[in-house]
C-alpha cells in the first residue's frame, strides 16, 4: 500500500470581501459580501515508502496548503488523503511519532531557550527512549556540524544554523514519512549543501520517505528522482527529472574548440551563433535537433573538444508555466 495517497484532495478558504471606502467598510460590517478561494484543487497524489518527491510550483500554486492537509493541520474542504494508513485530521498520537514537519518561513524552536532544551521537550513529547534519543541526537548534530550552538540561545544563532537545528528537532524521533517545505529558504550555498548531504545520507540509512517544496532547484536536482509539478491549485505533472528535461522543447549551448579558426557564417548553418572567439564557438541549437547539428560539426570540421550544455531545470519549468501546449502526461 502506498505511504502516502491523496484523492481529488480541495481546500477552499472563504472570506469577507470589503468595499472601498467608507460605505464599503459599513456595507462589509452589515452584509458582509463572501469571496471563495480555491487554494487546492483535485489534488491526486501516490507516494511509494522510501520515495524522496520534489512538491514543485510557483508561490500560490497550493504546495504548503497540501503539505498542511497531509499533516493533519488543515481539514480538506472536499476529498480524501491518508498517510501512513491513518487519515491525517484524525492526529493520532501514532501517527504524529512516525510523520515531521519542517517549514523554512517557521520555527517550532523556542526563542529564548538554547535549542538542547526545546531538544529535551521534544524527547518527552515523542516518547524517545533514552538510549535512542542519545545516540539519534548525537548522530544528527555531528552530520549537520553544530556541536558547539546547541547550547546557545536560539535567537542568537543565525538562520543556517537555526534551519539545522530545526532540522534537528524535527528527526530526533526518527519519523518514517519527512515533509519539508523549503528547509533551505534563506541559506548560503555552504549550508545547502551540507543540509542536501545530510538529507542524502540520513535516507540512506533510515530509508525514510521524503516530500521536498524547494525553490532551490539545486535541492530538487541532487535530491528528488521524481517531481510532482502543481499550478493553480491542480497537478499538471507527475514524474521524473529526465522525463520533464526530454519533453522541454527549449533549446541546448553547444560549445566546441576547431584546430583552426571558426567562422561564424559557416557555424550558422548548424545554430545560433552565439560567440566566436579564434578556434573557440558558442551555439545554440533547438533540443530536438541537437543530434544533427552534432553530427553535422563533427563531419564538416577538426574538432578538439565539444560539449553539449542543458538548459538550466529553472528554465524548463519557468517554461512549463508560461506554456501548458506541452500536453504532459499526469504519470509517474
Amino acid at each position: 500500500m502506498p505511504i502516502i495517497e491523496a484523492h481529488q484532495l480541495c481546500k477552499t478558504y472563504t472570506s469577507n470581501k470589503r468595499g472601498k471606502g467608507f460605505a464599503g467598510a459599513i456595507k462589509g460590517l452589515i452584509k458582509p459580501e463572501k469571496v471563495e478561494v480555491k487554494a487546492v484543487t483535485d489534488v491526486n497524489l501516490t507516494i511509494e515508502e522510501g520515495e524522496i518527491v520534489g512538491f514543485l510550483g510557483p508561490n500560490g500554486a497550493g504546495k504548503t496548503t497540501t503539505l498542511k492537509m497531509l499533516t493533519g493541520i488543515l481539514y480538506p474542504s472536499s476529498g480524501t488523503c491518508s498517510v501512513m494508513g491513518y487519515k491525517p485530521t484524525d492526529r493520532k498520537p501514532e501517527m504524529l511519532r512516525k510523520i515531521s514537519l519542517v517549514m523554512g518561513n517557521k520555527q517550532q524552536l523556542w526563542w529564548d531557550l538554547p535549542a538542547m532544551d526545546s531538544f529535551l521537550v521534544f524527547k518527552e513529547l515523542y516518547e524517545v527512549p533514552d538510549a535512542l534519543y542519545k545516540r539519534r541526537l548525537d548522530q544528527l548534530v555531528e552530520a549537520l556540524q553544530i556541536s558547539d550552538k546547541v547550547d546557545t540561545q536560539v535567537r542568537r544563532l543565525s538562520l543556517g544554523e537555526r534551519m539545522k537545528c530545526e532540522l534537528v528537532a524535527a528527526l530526533l524521533y526518527a519519523p518514517k514519512v519527512m515533509f519539508l517545505d523549503e528547509p533551505t529558504l534563506g541559506l548560503d550555498v555552504v549550508s545547502q549543501k551540507r543540509i542536501r548531504e545530510f538529507l542524502q545520507e540520513l535516507h540512506r540509512e533510515d530509508g525514510s520517505t521524503i516530500v521536498l517544496t524547494s525553490h532551490y532547484m539545486q535541492d530538487v536536482q541532487e535530491l528528488c528522482p521524481r517531481v510532482v509539478i502543481i499550478d493553480h491549485g491542480t497537478v499538471f505533472y507527475d514524474g521524473s527529472l529526465e522525463d520533464l528535461s526530454s519533453k522541454d522543447q527549449g533549446e541546448s549551448q553547444i560549445q566546441l574548440q576547431l584546430e583552426t579558426d571558426a567562422n561564424s557564417d559557416d557555424l550558422a548553418r548548424f545554430g545560433t551563433v552565439v560567440s566566436v572567439d579564434g578556434n573557440t564557438a558558442c551555439l545554440t541549437v533547438a533540443r530536438a535537433d541537437v543530434p544533427s547539428a552534432l553530427s553535422g560539426l563533427l563531419a564538416t570540421y577538426k574538432v578538439q573538444t565539444l560539449s553539449v550544455e542543458e538548459p538550466p531545470l529553472e528554465d524548463v519549468i519557468r517554461r512549463l508555466f508560461l506554456d501548458r501546449n506541452l500536453n504532459l502526461p499526469l504519470t509517474k
